[in-house]
Formats: C-alpha cells, structure tokens, sequence
C-alpha cells in the first residue's frame, strides 16, 4: 500500500512539473515581447525628434534657397538689361558677359533642383515615420528576417556629381566633365539637370572643335528634353557647328529656326547677328 501512495505521489509530480514548463516558458516569450515593444516604442520617439530637428534644418535651408534664387533673378535681369544696353549703343560682341549670364541661369536651374530634392526628403522622412507607426501598431518586428540582403550602395549624389562636372568644365578639365555628365546621365536620367548635362556634352566637344560628335549631342536635346531651358542654346550651338563644317544653308535653317522659336531671348539676338553677318534676311 505505502509502494503504491508512493508511485502515485511520484506520478503528480511529474504532472505538475509537466503542466507548468509550458506556462513558465509563456511567461518567458510574454516578458520578452515587453521588452521588444519597449525597445521599438524608444526607437519611434528618437525617430520623430530626429524627424523634427530636420525639418527644422530643411525649413532654414528652403528659405535660404528662396532667398538665393530672388537674388539670381535680380542679377539675371540687370545683366540682361546692360546686354542689351551695350548692343543697343555698339553693336559689339559681348561673349563674355553673355556666358555669365549663361551661368547665373545655370545656377539658379540647380536652385530650383536642390529645392525639389529637400522637400522630397522631408516626405521620405515622413514616410519612414509612419511606417514605423504602422509596425507598432500591427506587432510587427523591427529586425529583417534572418538571410535577407542588405541595402544596396546608393548611387552618389546628383547635386555633388552635376557640381563637380560643371567645375571641372569651367576649369577645362573635359575628359574628367565629359564622364562626369555621362554618369549624372546614367544615373539621375529623370532629374530636371539632366537636359543641362546634355547639353554640355556637346559644348565640350565644341570646344575641343569636334564639331560631329557636338552636332550629335545639341541633337539629344531638342530631341529627348522639348521642356529644356537649352532648347535655344542647343540649337544655336548646332547651327555654329555647321558653319564651322562648312554647311552654310543647314546653319541658316537652324538659326532661322532659333529666331522663329525663340522669340526675346539672348540667343535669338545672337542668331539674327550672325545671319546679318552671313548676308541673309531673318524671318
């Protein structure tokens, strides 16, 4: 009899230590998922501080940006005044102060650029923050899943890559422009300087008097960008070209074509100077 009490003590026993394994290893997973939630909550409110102390910055920097860009507008139109001042009285050529022109334009198209990029970085930033609440409300975790691939190397950066190209072509460096243009190309296709990377192709090959291969890419232009600030550079530049390769009538057509399409602007005086040069009549 005392064998038997025996074995069924030790019987439920074993039962009891049996059924409370499973509840102690539940209470385990339930602290641990605490702790989770804790730890992703933290990384939510240092998230949004972050979010706040950028769009500070980014606010500060939109501003300055405006405040740029009223600048280069005021410049751009005195200088344009004193162009045609100077053409008004002398009938020089004034390629000097025309490329500064140039440039200021150039300048203030990178603005507008750099300000389109900034306010798309404040709605990533957003996103990355509701996309962070959407995970805490559904218990999601926050780590990958095991043997997913990191992020990809992102590619460099438009403003740096379109700033140091452009450097390098004012500084005559035109192998090092010329790929630095074809990588901004390959890589910011859709961005609104894209048109403008183009262009400088061709100037580069213009001013290593590749008259061609410059054709080739002014062609790119009025034939891939119909919004591009260089429309009427591009053509004029094509029609400079041609003259240079001795094809006098396909010049007259593109710089007539500069004149007709291009009303008020410093490329259609430039067109109409040389056509008067040339001895023919512009439309």
């Amino acid at each position: 009899m005392r064998n038997r009490f025996t074995l069924l003590s030790a019987v439920g026993l074993t039962l009891a230590l049996l059924a409370s394994a499973p509840a102690a290893a539940q209470k385990k997973e339930i602290i641990q998922l605490q702790s989770d939630m804790q730890r992703l909550i933290q990384t939510q409110r240092e998230l949004q501080r972050t979010v706040d102390e950028k769009n500070a910055v980014l606010k500060t920097l939109v501003e300055q940006s405006l405040d740029a860009i009223n600048k280069l507008n005021t410049s751009l139109g005195l200088m344009q005044k004193s162009i045609q001042d100077v053409q008004a009285s002398s009938g020089t050529r004034i390629d000097t102060l025309t490329t500064q022109v140039q440039a200021l334009a150039d300048n203030l198209d990178e603005i507008k650029s750099r300000l389109s990029k900034l306010n798309q970085q404040v709605g990533d930033a957003q996103s990355v923050l509701q996309s962070l609440d959407s995970k805490i409300a559904g218990g999601a975790s926050a780590q990958p899943p095991p043997g997913s691939a990191g992020p990809a190397n992102p590619p460099p950066s438009a403003d740096a890559l379109y700033s140091n190209a452009l450097r390098d072509y004012g500084g005559g460096k035109y192998d090092l422009a010329r790929q630095q243009f074809l990588d901004y190309l390959k890589f910011f296709p859709e961005n609104d300087l894209a048109s403008n990377a183009q262009f400088y192709l061709g100037e580069i090959f213009y001013s290593q008097k590749q008259f061609p291969e410059a054709i080739a890419e002014y062609d790119k232009v009025l034939d891939n960008y119909p919004k591009s600030f260089k429309l009427a550079a591009a053509r004029l530049k094509k029609g400079m070209a041609l003259l240079e390769l001795g094809k006098k009538a396909s010049a007259m057509r593109e710089l007539r074509e500069v004149v007709r399409r291009h009303p008020a602007t410093e490329e259609e005086r430039r067109a109409r100077a040389k056509l008067r040069e040339l001895g023919a009549v512009a439309p």
